[in-house]
This record gives structure tokens, sequence and C-alpha cells, in this order.
């Protein structure tokens, strides 16, 4: 058998491994998979694929699968988070399918060096967009035995008039021009969650910054082009469940409603695009929930899991 060398992670009781990449324009393109395996002889696991502006420390949700009998692990895409290099523009791509070859390499050391046996993918926002394509066209979609998608960002959350005309030419200049920065900066969502505004959640922001990253308008383009795709339909062959907000709000100022309402996509186009996504597809709205649903406030949040839960429990 395989074996993969762990070593610790900055989250006590976790560990991490480089994933390395093939050679990028930029240089080596690693990510890094974290793990955190449950006292259990199971060979069930669970891997974790985390949004733009954002890395695994979400702790709680390890517990959770840990408890459900599934071992955890969480993978820090290329340029995010733990993979992060000085060198690098943070958070950028030019194809999704950059973020497709993350996850394969992660599922090849989860299918061999720790025999997991059966695979859930939990993808969040753009890593609910990552998991969505992968369990769709991945190279190792028949090792993914369900898919749970938290707020996948499927769309652009524009106006209708700006969605038709001016993402095409954001897009395209993003071919040219990919290191051009598309002015977006908001410190709404970041204030809803750090500890030191208005959150309860502590988390490195070098890697999540209150303001967020730049965007780029070459992964712009990349974003762009992945909607197209999930917009003509996916064929996923497992059970899918999306969860999502009830309600959404465009906030230029942070207020209490931030605290109850997604406020960087738009939930309309989840639930629009949702049933596209597959055969087997399971679509719950969360009452007060955010935009990461487990980061919502407490009882919220314990809603999130109770429906995970019976969702596990009814695809099992």
């Amino acid at each position: 058998m395989q074996q993969t060398s762990w070593t610790p992670d900055v989250l006590p009781g976790f560990e991490q491994t480089k994933l390395t990449g093939r050679a990028a324009f930029d240089g080596p393109a690693d990510a890094v998979l974290v793990r955190r395996r449950c006292n259990c002889k199971s060979a069930r696991a669970v891997l974790y694929v985390h949004g733009f502006v954002d890395y695994f420390f979400q702790t709680h949700l390890a517990d959770f699968y840990n408890q459900a009998g599934l071992h955890f692990y969480a993978i820090d895409l290329r340029r995010h988070g733990r993979a992060m290099r000085a060198r690098q523009l943070p958070n950028f791509t030019r194809s999704i399918d950059d973020y497709l070859e993350d996850v394969d390499a992660a599922i090849h050391v989860l299918k061999t060096s720790e025999a997991v046996d059966w695979l859930l993918l939990n993808g969040h926002s753009t890593g609910g967009l990552v998991t969505a394509l992968y369990a769709h066209r991945g190279a190792q979609r028949a090792a993914v035995n369900a898919l749970f998608l938290n707020s996948p960002f499927l769309d652009m959350n524009l106006p209708p008039w700006q969605e038709r005309f001016l993402e095409p030419v954001l897009a395209a200049l993003g071919a040219w021009w990919p290191t051009l920065v598309i002015p977006v900066t908001t410190t709404v969502y970041g204030k809803s969650l750090h500890a030191d505004h208005h959150g309860e959640w502590r988390y490195d922001t070098l890697w999540k910054p209150i303001a967020g990253f730049p965007v780029y308008a070459g992964w712009f383009r990349a974003i762009h082009r992945a909607h197209a795709e999930v917009a003509r339909g996916l064929s996923i062959h497992c059970p899918v469940l999306v969860m999502h907000a009830r309600r959404s709000s465009w906030l230029k100022e942070w207020t209490p409603n931030a605290m109850s309402t997604d406020v960087v996509l738009d939930v309309a186009d989840m639930q629009r695009l949702a049933p596209g996504l597959g055969r087997q597809v399971k679509r719950v709205a969360i009452e007060d929930g955010m935009h990461d649903l487990v980061l919502s406030q407490a009882a919220v949040r314990a809603k999130v899991f109770a429906e995970l839960k019976a969702w596990l429990v009814a695809i099992s």
C-alpha cells in the first residue's frame, strides 16, 4: 500500500501533507491535504473543499463528521490558505480544471494510502462549484459516493443586465489580461464572521482577509466558463444535497441582517440550477442561514447538521 507522510497541522489535533502538482505558469502548484481520522474502524470518509477567500478552519465541521463515523479530510486548494506561496497571486486560477486536479490528487491519497472505500465530497461556495464539476466529470468521479453542497457558487451574483452584457466582456478581458483587477471590495461578510467584529470565529486573516482578496479577470473568466458548464446541465450520478440560506441580501455596509442571510451569493440561483445537477438532488433552505451555513449562529447551524445527518442516514 502506498504511504503518505503526514506532519502536524496548524490546527491542534490535525495533520497535513503536501500534494505536489504539475508546474504552473507561476511555478509549482501545490495543494495541502489536512486530516483528522475518527476513532472507529470505518473506511468511510469526507473530503471538504473550501470557497474563494477561504481555507479549512472549521474544526466543528470535522467534529460533526467524526461523530458520524467518517474520517475527515479537507484540502486547501492551490494558492489558498496553507498552499499559498509568496510568489503567487492569492486565490488565482486561469481554469477550474486546476482545482479538479487538486481534488483528484487528494482522492488518490484517500483511495490508496488511506484505504477509504466510501467517500462524501463536501464543497462550500466555489468549492461547491468545484466538487459538482468533479462529481460530473472528474477523473475519479466513480469514487464519489455522495455530494453535499453548502451554498454552492453556481452563478454570478449580478443583476440580469450585467450578467447578459457586462459578464461576457469581463470574461473576455480575462483571456488577454488575466491579472487585471476587477474592483469588488466588501467587508460585510468578513465582519459577520470574525470574532474581532460581529462574528464568533477565529481564523488567519492573512489567509482569509476581512476585505477579501482582489478579483482578477483571469479568475473571473475561469468561473464564468465553469458556470456556463453548470447552466448546460450536469450528470452527477450519486445522491446530492444542496443546502443554502432561505434569503439573500445585498448590503453595502454591515447591518444585523448580515447575520441571517447570504450576503455573498443569490440563493435564487441555487434554487434554479440545483435540479440540473443530477438525478438524485435534494434541496434544503435554512431559515436565518448565512453564506457558509456551518458558520451561522448556533441554533441555525444545529439545524444544518440535523438536516445533513438525516440525509446521510437516508443515503447509507
